[in-house]
């Protein structure tokens, strides 16, 4: 150990930091361990796999095809459709629905009484707890052409249709909604009550009135909470599966065919592992894209 001009003591160097460095770094190697092979393999087979032309049925052996995978996908209609839905099916229902309806109802309860609070959230996170299959049944027998909301329409004497038939995206982008709520309604609750009381109150004295105070006050002070909120309610949204599949399987057709149904048709039931596969690596491509996009938002400091 040395001492510097001071008189003080210098941290110890050389083996004594490698030791000590070891030592903190030993209880973290089993957690590494089981990410390199349950996570990072996993992952690198995946990429190796969309390189090749590795079928379910029907070949001896795969080879390696290059980019040819990825070049069939963007020159496939199919393809493009599910491109298409998934960014309607996201925007529709993560960037537009859960954010703004979690914002409305955080600040609804933020002024209710304790009982309405009670019950609004008892009422939003339990849909948000069930799971996707059950939560993808109850949303069929809602649409359904016997289902819930013609009945009601019936009972209203106004026309009924055929929700899952004529409109199978906003169904599907209103279920994800009715579902995923729960999660931005909790973030914004926790952020609104960081908004100091003093901030708001001296607005309303100012004149400024609901609308206002939300543009110019509430809104800058919880950006850091909305862009945290809007790129994991977007990454969720990307990989919702099985709350499609349960309602219309991508149909009618391919109307309501989102990545992640696109990449299950042509891999498991169209057996091109290779190819689905590649989709699979674009879907995370997109997903990386929204999370840069939503990071570099962050950074700025308000």
């Amino acid at each position: 150990m040395r001492r510097d001009a001071a008189g003080g003591h210098r941290r110890p160097r050389g083996p004594a930091v490698t030791r000590r460095t070891l030592a903190r770094a030993l209880p973290l190697t089993p957690a590494v361990v089981l990410l390199l092979l349950f996570l990072a393999g996993p992952i690198a087979y995946c990429v190796y796999i969309a390189f090749t032309d590795l079928q379910l049925t029907g070949q001896a052996e795969s080879s390696f095809v290059g980019l040819e995978n990825f070049r069939t996908a963007f020159g496939d209609e199919g393809f493009r459709n599910a491109v298409w839905l998934t960014l309607v099916f996201t925007v529709v229902s993560s960037l537009v629905g859960q954010n703004t309806l979690g914002l409305a109802l955080a600040s609804l309860m933020q002024r209710a009484s304790k009982p309405v609070r009670t019950l609004t959230g008892g009422i939003v996170i339990t849909a948000w707890v069930l799971p996707e299959v059950v939560a993808g049944f109850l949303l069929y027998a809602f649409f359904r052409r016997e289902g819930t909301l013609n009945a009601v329409l019936d009972a209203l004497h106004l026309p009924r249709q055929n929700w899952l038939f004529t409109l199978p995206i906003l169904a599907v982008s209103f279920a994800n909604v009715w579902r995923g709520t729960a999660f931005s309604m909790l973030v914004y609750s926790a952020a609104l009550q960081e908004i100091p009381r003093e901030v708001t109150e001296a607005a309303q004295v100012d004149g400024a009135g609901g609308w206002r105070r939300l543009w110019h006050i509430t809104l800058p002070m919880i950006r850091r909470s909305i862009g945290t909120n809007l790129m994991l309610n977007t990454l969720q949204t990307l990989s919702v599966f099985g709350l499609i599949w349960v309602m219309t399987r991508g149909g009618p057709g391919d109307k309501s065919q989102t990545l992640p149904l696109f990449m299950y048709e042509q891999a498991f039931q169209n057996s091109m592992i290779g190819y689905g596969t590649a989709v699979a690596l674009l879907l995370l491509l997109v997903g990386a894209l929204f999370s840069v996009l939503y990071l570099r938002l962050l950074r700025t400091e308000v």
